[in-house]
C-alpha cells in the first residue's frame, strides 16, 4: 500500500481497468503499474470517478489483473489465506493507517471498529474508523469484510452485507461450519 498521498501526476500513472468475472461476481478491477488500485463490486458505495480508472484494457495478457482474478479463484476454493497481488491506494494519512491495520486481521477471524480504534491510541476514533474501511478501495485483499460491530453483527460492508457475510463464510473455520444447523 502507499504509505502517502498521491499527487494528481501520480496518481493517474499506468492507469487502466478492467471487469474480471469470479466466484464472487464482475469486480471493476483498476491498475496503476504494477500494482492493483482498486477492486470494486457491483453497487460499490464509493466507486471510483469514471475518469480515475484509465482506460479499459483485457484482463489477458496483464500480469496484476491475471494475478488478482487467479489468487480470488484460489481464495474463494479455499487454497488462499492472503494475497500476493501488490497494491496501491493513495488515501490520507489516517486511512492508509486503517487499511494497513486490515492487512494484519488473521485470515477466519475478525474485528471491531472499536478495537482498531484502541489500537490506533483513541476508541473515540470508531466512526472515523468505520468510514475509513468504507472507503477501503481494494476490496477482499485489504479485508475490511473481517471489520464486524461492536455486538457481532455484520455491519455496514461498501459491497453489500451478502457479501460480506459470504467472504465471512468461505474463511470459516471447517469445525465450526460443520456444527452449524442451518
Amino acid at each position: 500500500m502507499s504509505t502517502s498521498p498521491a499527487t494528481p501526476a501520480s496518481t493517474h500513472r499506468a492507469r487502466r481497468h478492467t471487469t474480471l468475472a469470479t466466484e464472487l461476481g464482475e469486480l471493476l478491477a483498476v491498475a496503476e503499474g504494477d500494482a492493483l488500485a482498486g477492486l470494486y463490486f457491483p453497487s460499490h458505495w464509493h466507486p471510483p470517478k469514471p475518469g480515475e480508472i484509465g482506460p479499459e484494457v483485457s484482463a489477458t495478457g496483464d500480469p496484476v489483473f491475471e494475478a488478482t482474478r487467479n489468487q480470488l479463484a484460489e481464495y474463494v476454493r479455499g487454497e488462499r489465506t492472503s494475497f500476493s497481488v501488490p497494491t496501491v491506494t493513495h488515501g490520507d494519512a489516517f486511512s492508509e493507517r486503517v487499511w494497513d491495520l486490515l492487512v494484519t486481521i488473521p485470515y477466519g477471524e475478525t474485528t471491531t471498529y472499536g478495537a482498531i480504534a484502541r489500537e490506533l491510541g483513541n476508541p473515540g476514533l470508531a466512526q472515523r474508523v468505520g468510514q475509513a474501511v468504507g472507503r477501503n478501495p481494494v476490496s477482499v485483499l485489504i479485508p475490511c469484510h473481517r471489520v464486524i460491530g461492536a455486538d457481532g453483527s455484520l455491519t455496514g460492508y461498501a459491497g453489500g452485507l451478502d457479501r460480506k457475510a459470504r467472504l465471512l463464510a468461505i474463511e470459516e473455520p471447517p469445525e465450526v461450519a460443520e456444527s452449524r444447523l442451518f
